[in-house]
């Protein structure tokens, strides 16, 4: 079993910044693709972004891009979303997930394995 633990969420004014991590557990985790999803009140889960991994390979929805940066120490087996110039729209509940079976981040959820229990991100206008 893996066990992945998200923090780091909060309350933050428009174009504030936090930093959320994701802490993997547990005897069968090894290195592997990591991602973030969000998701709003009445909508459905979305991607946000991904690694590989080894951390060499990132990929970002369009609507995060140039403001969020993905990234992991996989000596502490955690894994790091940075954000920046945090809008309105940003707010959510922010999980991240671990895919076992594969070396590259994937945008799809039903790819991930293993997910954690979320960390809740909102935005004041």
């Amino acid at each position: 079993q893996v066990q992945l633990v998200e923090s780091g969420g909060g309350l933050v004014e428009a174009g504030g910044s936090l930093r959320l991590s994701c802490a993997a557990s547990g005897r069968t985790f090894r290195p592997s693709a990591m991602g973030w999803f969000r998701q709003a009140p009445g909508k459905e889960r979305e991607f946000v972004a991904a690694i590989s991994w080894s951390g060499g390979s990132t990929n970002y929805a369009d609507s995060v891009k140039g403001r969020f940066t993905i990234s992991r120490d996989n000596a502490k087996n955690t894994v790091y979303l940075q954000m920046n110039s945090l809008k309105p729209e940003d707010t959510a509940v922010y999980y991240c997930a671990a895919d076992l079976d594969r070396m590259f981040g994937s945008s799809r959820s039903g790819e991930y394995d293993y997910w954690g229990q979320g960390t809740q991100v909102t935005v004041s206008p």
